[in-house]
């Protein structure tokens, strides 16, 4: 028999101290994206230093946009607003047409996941409009509301249907099988088979289609808002440039993409309440 100090030394060799594995520095996760970043910003003045006169270098427009950043919200005027205001008016039509297409599209999903005679009705008509460009539905709307601010609206509206449509009705038809016909054997209501065994199996599923939906409606509000004018941030970008002030247009463009981040991220934190699991990056 070995004795007990080696077999001790033998546990510690093969196994990782707890204490190390604890505290270890996760440089993979800090240094790697500040590698990323740093790359981006060296790239940005090298393009800016020797290939361009338009473009600013990285520090020249952080100074150019120091009064935004440190004043998110001033107001000077009805049409010079801090970059904090335009946010909130494009981020208001977002979420409303957000939330008007996820109250219509998540009921359709689930009468075309429950109802063959509704897939088959109404399936063409998604696959037919769902390639549409979003940017493409502008006019109509255009002529329907004769406003630009429900317009916006409505184009995000119908972006968010299609995503939201289709994943719901793929959770609702994935629905096992056997957890339905144990239902039945047990007289279960149809109404208690949908809110016990339907809903929460399809919730998954339900929540990618409203992650993309979002991500596809924060993209979409910056074309609709050049196209339309008014107050917003995609207004704000294309004003900017043509005023040759590409420091705020860069500003804007990392907004923009941190808001989306964060959308993103609130819609991952109400999944993970909703259904308990851990989520999956997109």
């Amino acid at each position: 028999m070995q004795p007990r100090s080696q077999t001790r030394a033998a546990s510690r060799l093969g196994r990782p101290n707890s204490a190390t594995k604890k505290f270890r520095f996760p440089w993979e996760k800090i240094v790697l994206p500040a590698i990323a970043f740093a790359a981006v910003l060296l790239l940005w003045w090298v393009i800016a230093t020797f290939f361009t006169t338009l473009m600013p270098t990285p520090w020249q427009a952080f100074q150019d946009n120091l009064d935004y950043i440190l004043n998110p919200f001033f107001r000077r005027g009805p049409g010079n607003l801090g970059i904090g205001w335009l946010l909130l008016a494009s981020l208001r039509r977002v979420l409303l047409g957000f939330l008007l297409g996820t109250l219509v599209a998540i009921p359709i999903g689930f009468w075309i996941g429950l109802s063959p005679r509704a897939m088959t009705a109404i399936n063409p008509l998604v696959q037919l409009f769902r390639p549409v460009s979003p940017v493409a539905w502008l006019p109509i709307a255009l002529a329907i509301f004769n406003l630009a601010n429900p317009s916006a609206i409505f184009v995000i509206f119908i972006t968010s249907l299609w995503p939201t449509v289709i994943n719901t009705a793929l959770g609702v038809s994935s629905v096992p099988k056997d957890y339905l016909d144990v239902a039945q054997v047990l007289e279960m209501p149809r109404w208690r088979q949908m809110y016990k065994i339907i809903w929460p199996a399809s919730l998954p599923y339900i929540f990618t289609g409203l992650r993309l939906s979002l991500g596809i409606a924060w993209l979409v509000i910056v074309a609709v808002e050049m196209l339309t004018g008014g107050i917003g941030i995609g207004f704000f970008i294309w004003d900017e440039w043509n005023r040759l002030s590409l420091s705020s247009v860069f500003l804007a463009v990392i907004v923009i993409g941190l808001t989306g981040l964060v959308l993103d991220y609130a819609i991952t934190l109400l999944q993970r309440w909703a259904t308990h699991r851990p989520v999956k990056a997109l």
